[in-house]
């Protein structure tokens, strides 16, 4: 793939940040550039990064500098942030960096997971074919990570019922990116512009894959590129332990709920937007968050409560804010 850029973006997570390293180092195909977003602003990640830089240029040789913003860069370009912007913010910053410098290929991925020395040769023969990739990931313990691939517009939540395995097909078409692996080309970000910064975290990946769907047909593809490398608490649910709810924070909880104001604005350009259908679907939302309450977050009731409730809130405001524009193409 020419010019891939490995977008990551990080917030106190050096240890993980260092095992994400190690297994870029260990790609059989080296990337073009890895910008590397730090929400932290940390000496400690700078320091990392160029000593990432400094391995990767004696192990593959280091690629011509080009010109950026800040003068000249080589194969790692690290890129402090004053504030924490958030997963979301993190990934529109990396991918307008990437932009910038001529990407024309973006793989993102969080600080959490580590790629298989293999991957960017799987990923290859996708990317002669589809413009939007997303590679399989194995999970913390190496069995089969389930991602929902498919988002339900008319309730706005994840297809509960969506089906693990390809079915003796080659791979699947989906209307959703998931930020740990998506690979997409650079005339996608020229039409839908960057991942919205507003999300801060949660479902900026699903309204990003969304609006790549409106202009080419995003794909699931069965090879598997990325492991995941922290341990999250979950319970699974259903006799075949393929599915499971995964432990969340009260902020993430905030989130999810003040989000689908944000996801319901962009299919109401779409004329997918379904009044009836969203309310349900905010209810269903409150009932999974109980659920996972019950199951795996036991014991903060009160507050979790409170920070589902002040995020239905603030949805409304976003629902019915005049002033709200989508991010803007850059073609």
């Amino acid at each position: 793939m020419d010019r891939l850029a490995i977008v990551i973006v990080t917030f106190k997570r050096q240890e993980l940040l260092g095992r994400l390293f190690d297994s870029i180092a260990g790609l059989t195909v080296a990337p073009w550039r890895i910008v590397v977003v730090d929400n932290e602003n940390s000496p400690r990640t700078a320091k990392m990064a160029a000593g990432l830089s400094a391995r990767l240029a004696a192990q593959w040789g280091e690629t011509p500098a080009e010109p950026d913003s800040a003068g000249k860069t080589g194969r790692v370009v690290y890129d402090p942030q004053k504030t924490n912007t958030g997963g979301s913010g993190g990934f529109s910053e990396g991918v307008r960096r990437a932009f910038e410098l001529g990407a024309e290929w973006f793989w993102v991925m969080d600080d959490d997971v580590a790629v298989l020395p293999d991957a960017l040769e799987r990923l290859e023969p996708w990317s002669a074919r589809y413009d939007v990739v997303q590679g399989q990931r194995y999970d913390y313990d190496g069995t089969p990570f389930f991602w929902q691939h498919h988002f339900m517009t008319a309730l706005c939540i994840y297809n509960p019922l969506s089906r693990a395995g390809f079915n003796g097909s080659d791979h699947l078409d989906v209307n959703v990116m998931c930020f740990e692996g998506a690979l997409f080309r650079r005339r996608v970000v020229e039409r839908i512009g960057l991942p919205d910064h507003r999300f801060f975290i949660y479902y900026d990946d699903a309204a990003y894959g969304y609006l790549a769907s409106k202009v080419c047909q995003p794909v699931l593809v069965p090879d598997y590129v990325l492991r995941r490398t922290r341990e999250v608490p979950h319970q699974e649910v259903g006799a075949s332990g393929v599915r499971q709810i995964s432990s969340t924070s009260d902020m993430t909880r905030y989130y999810i709920m003040r989000n689908r104001g944000y996801m319901a604005r962009y299919f109401m350009l779409h004329g997918d937007y379904n009044p009836v259908g969203y309310a349900f679907g905010t209810l269903l939302s409150f009932a999974k968050e109980a659920l996972r309450l019950a199951l795996v977050d036991r014991g903060h009731f009160g507050p979790s409560w409170a920070r589902l409730w002040a995020g239905y809130r603030d949805s409304r405001t976003v629902l019915h804010d005049p002033a709200w524009e989508p991010m803007p193409p850059l073609g």
